[in-house]
């Protein structure tokens, strides 16, 4: 048997264009001077290496402007797929004036940033935050350039700066009709000071922000050059792979590290433990394989601590059993509830699960070890997950027992599925008194949270804790129960579970009161003179309705379910409008088959990349998606039953239902973000459409473990 060699992405994806079959992608050539600068080289496979040349000029830390006027701009967020490198350069390029076309970028340098006092002011990627936060900062780095070359010219001329114009980087004076481009006058811009900063544009003066512009990294992926931290080479490399304790806080009790020393190419077995690390065993070789294949043959005894017997059913009882507790903190009181459903002639009730949740992220987890030096690789998807940094600590564990040498952590995907930071599981409780008129006098809710890492109660409130529909006596309070599953945010964070039960319930009361669930939401909205947004949640709402054709007439089994929410949360007053309308169809055997997805969302003022964020709504469909079909993380034995993609599917690709994204100015101030503004409404919308389509309620989730059979 000949050995195996080992293939590269790019090699892969050649191959796979030359001998045909299962892979197709789009190539053109270009046309003209203009298509052939598009498809210039923008960013690097290695994106900490500059694309600069020693001719180019700094002018401020943020960009670089080369003699042939190609502008190189820096970003400090980590792009892992929602493309927020474009996005950032957008923002700089968009006070800057310079020519799109002759835009490349890179990652800023860590280093330096700490070197120079923050320079580059956050390097956190997280909680859709690159553009909210980031924007006013970008822009003014690109006013404050803009001005500085505006500057250099006006000195170069010995005009005032009144008398001069920009576009695409040429500089003009009006008077006379001469030009310069910024390439000219980089140099002598890096040398002035402004006496004061420049305002920066309101959404009305934007010219390329707004527009749908194609993603800069988007070459580097599809020929495979784009490095991830996984792809990582560095002299004297070795390669780790490790196994944790299966029962979360177990320990190592006993291996035989004799039987992987033995096998080919292995350099050591070393344990690791620390603060915040599950406690493991590591192979150490000359190659992955060969660390992987030695660990599996290495026989390994843990010490399963107290933890050994725990399950999520028992989990899911002991808190249905907390729900009959008053509980322990109290977010709302509005009215006497209680004493309005103890007389009502009309009370629904329901209580709703949901269980913990992977983030499945497409890169498995990996970490190179380089001496103090920071470089950023792109990332095979985040959704949460990469923000824990307990691989981080792992590896750095692992690599001080190995005498200096670099080495590379790769878990695999049963370690990836079975040591995450779960999204939380969550139980609640609903009630509401219905009037004559079918709306509703009280509402008590109560959820029990098991949210073991997320720091404080925020998560388990969101989308809670101010009720947007109309009633006049209301309770809302809460448990927080800590376990050793150690949880985190997951696309979402808190909204995506509390969003199903409160959009789940809304038509659940609207089909009690014998009303149509777009037109009752409507209703509690227009009766909400507290809920300042409800007029704007009417707008999106009314437009998700109209694109969806709400109201049709539906063949037998298939129905049409909506939501609608927003992200707001207790610490920031920004928000983000979404509604969707999921249309689907139930086999008489129980099969589920979403049709359609129409999304309806707030843009405030503007996008900075209408393209960006459609596909960032795609990807959160597709996501929302799985996990209302089959997705869920069960304890048994103290263990996650979970390990690879068999067991943890994702969506296949002839599940994906056709989507359409509807945008809508419904507020007038920036919103929240785009990467997870979305995927809290799939699983009420798709669920209510089940309701629909053949009269079942699903208050648990995944919908797998539901028989949805049903006759005619």
């Amino acid at each position: 048997m000949k050995a195996t060699r080992g293939i590269s992405r790019r090699d892969f994806v050649v191959t796979t264009l030359a001998v045909g079959g299962g892979l197709a992608l789009g190539f053109s050539f270009p046309k003209n001077d203009a298509e052939r600068a598009a498809l210039a080289v923008r960013l690097s496979g290695r994106p900490w290496e500059s694309l600069a040349g020693k001719s180019d000029v700094e002018v401020g830390p943020w960009l670089m402007i080369a003699p042939d006027d190609t502008v190189t701009i820096r970003v400090g967020q980590s792009e892992m797929g929602q493309g927020v490198i474009t996005s950032c350069a957008k923002m700089v390029a968009e006070e800057l004036e310079c020519d799109w076309s002759k835009v490349r970028a890179e990652y800023v340098s860590v280093n330096r940033h700490f070197r120079e006092n923050k320079v580059y002011k956050r390097l956190v990627t997280t909680s859709s935050s690159s553009v909210r936060l980031g924007r006013p900062y970008l822009q003014q780095a690109g006013a404050s350039a803009r001005e500085r070359l505006m500057a250099a010219a006006a000195q170069t001329w010995s005009v005032p700066r009144s008398e001069l114009t920009v576009k695409d980087g040429v500089i003009t004076h009006k008077l006379t009709g001469r030009t310069l481009r910024y390439g000219q006058v980089a140099e002598k811009a890096a040398a002035i000071k402004l006496p004061a900063e420049p305002k920066i544009k309101t959404p009305d003066q934007y010219t390329l922000l707004k527009k749908p512009t194609k993603l800069l990294d988007t070459p580097l992926k599809v020929d495979g050059s784009a490095t991830y931290g996984i792809d990582v080479r560095v002299p004297g490399m070795l390669y780790a792979a490790v196994k944790a304790s299966p029962v979360f806080k177990g320990k190592v009790k006993s291996y035989n590290a004799d039987v992987a020393k033995n096998r080919p190419g292995v350099h050591s077995v070393v344990e690791f433990s620390g603060e915040e690390i599950e406690t493991g065993v590591a192979v150490v070789a000359d190659s992955y394989w060969h660390a992987r294949t030695a660990l599996d043959a290495m026989p390994i005894d843990w010490d399963e601590g107290t933890h050994g017997n725990d399950s999520s059913e028992e989990f899911f009882k002991s808190s249905r059993a907390t729900l009959d507790e008053p509980g322990a903190k109290v977010v709302t009181r509005k009215g006497d509830p209680e004493a309005v459903l103890k007389n009502a002639s009309q009370v629904v009730e329901a209580i709703y699960e949901v269980p913990y949740l992977d983030h499945t992220v497409m890169e498995p987890f990996n970490v190179p070890l380089e001496k103090i030096y920071f470089h950023n690789c792109f990332l095979g998807g985040g959704f949460g997950r990469r923000g824990n940094q307990d691989d981080v600590r792992q590896a750095v564990a692992i690599a001080k027992q190995l005498g200096g040498r670099p080495v590379k952590v790769i878990w695999s995907r049963e370690e990836t599925t079975r040591h995450g930071y779960y999204r939380p599981m969550r139980v609640s409780r609903f009630r509401a008194a219905l009037g004559p008129d079918g709306m509703p006098a009280a509402w008590t809710t109560r959820v029990v949270g098991m949210d073991e890492n997320y720091p404080g109660d925020e998560q388990v409130l969101r989308g809670l804790h101010k009720l947007p529909y109309f009633v006049p006596n209301q309770l809302f309070d809460y448990h927080l129960r800590k376990t050793h599953v150690p949880t985190g945010p997951w696309t979402s964070v808190g909204r995506s579970q509390n969003e199903f039960f409160l959009e789940t319930f809304v038509d659940e009361l609207a089909h009690a009161a014998g009303q149509d669930p777009y037109h009752y939401r409507r209703a509690l909205l227009e009766a909400n003179a507290e809920f300042p947004f409800a007029k704007a949640w009417i707008r999106v709402l009314g437009a998700v309705a109209e694109k969806s054709g709400w109201g049709q007439k539906l063949p037998a089994g298939t129905g049409m379910g909506i939501a609608i929410g927003d992200s707001r949360r207790l610490s920031r007053t920004e928000i983000t409008i979404c509604a969707v309308v999921a249309t689907l169809s139930v086999s008489k055997k129980g099969e589920v088959r979403v049709e359609r997805l129409d999304v309806a969302m707030d843009t405030g003022p503007f996008l900075v990349n209408p393209l960006a964020a459609e596909r960032q709504v795609e990807m959160q469909v597709a996501m929302g998606l799985a996990a209302v079909l089959r997705q869920e993380i069960t304890i048994e034995k103290g263990r996650v039953v979970q390990a690879n993609f068999d067991t943890y599917p994702l969506l296949r690709a002839t599940e994906i239902p056709d989507i359409k994204v509807h945008f809508v100015r419904a507020t007038d101030d920036p919103i929240a973000g785009i990467g997870e503004e979305a995927i809290g409404w799939v699983a009420p919308a798709v669920c209510n459409a089940i309701f629909a389509a053949m009269g079942k309620r699903i208050r648990s989730l995944p919908l797998k473990r539901h028989d949805l059979s049903w006759h005619s």
